[in-house]
């Protein structure tokens, strides 16, 4: 039985979810940010919100994907990789951001996911932690983060098709993903499409 699958309630969190999914459309997914190599989300979230959380950077999972959002210390509750699996997995109970929002909608689904969060472990202030060798460091270790996707595939834990998409995310867009945001650090902008982006 997969940790999200809670008998009873399963029924009652599909209905969540579905609701969940409907306010997001109110968010668009086409737009200016189509046309850079990296998007910055935070204005975008404080037009949305005041605060996400209280989220520890030193409480952060390992496996979070460097960017501005992640997950320090959180519940058992797995509400995030339940509502919203494409970006928040959770590893031994604690979730993390595996996949950082690239448009308004996801944006919207990460703050929700956030403010949900019964002990308010999320944070958005990873740009003032993650530094130029931190991310290169982190993708060097990307084989680790493989072989954890492994493990929980075997083990039948976290949703399937979601631990498939991170690993297809490693093999693909993810390299070109953290140019863009490697850029951000380093220029304090965003990067147009086709502009030479630093190397990982």
């Amino acid at each position: 039985m997969h940790p999200w699958d809670f008998g009873s309630r399963e029924r009652e969190l599909r209905r969540a979810a579905a609701r969940m999914r409907r306010r997001l459309r109110r968010h668009p997914v086409v737009g200016e940010w189509q046309q850079l190599a990296y998007w910055d989300p935070l204005p975008a979230a404080r037009t949305l919100t005041d605060a996400v959380g209280n989220g520890s950077w030193a409480a952060r999972s390992r496996l979070g994907v460097p960017g501005p959002f992640y997950a320090g210390e959180t519940d058992t509750g797995l509400n995030g990789p339940y509502y919203l699996p494409e970006h928040v997995l959770s590893d031994d109970g604690q979730e993390f951001v595996h996949r950082q929002p690239g448009n308004p909608r996801e944006l919207a689904g990460l703050v929700e996911v956030a403010h949900d969060e019964p002990l308010g472990g999320y944070g958005w202030d990873g740009d003032r932690h993650w530094t130029p060798a931190a991310v290169r460091a982190w993708w060097a270790r990307r084989a680790e983060v493989r072989a954890w996707i492994a493990a929980e595939l075997a083990a039948d834990r976290n949703d399937p098709d979601a631990l498939r998409a991170y690993a297809a995310y490693l093999d693909g867009g993810l390299e070109a993903y953290l140019r863009g945001y490697l850029f951000w650090l380093l220029e304090g902008r965003e990067p147009g499409l086709g502009e030479p982006l630093p190397r990982l």
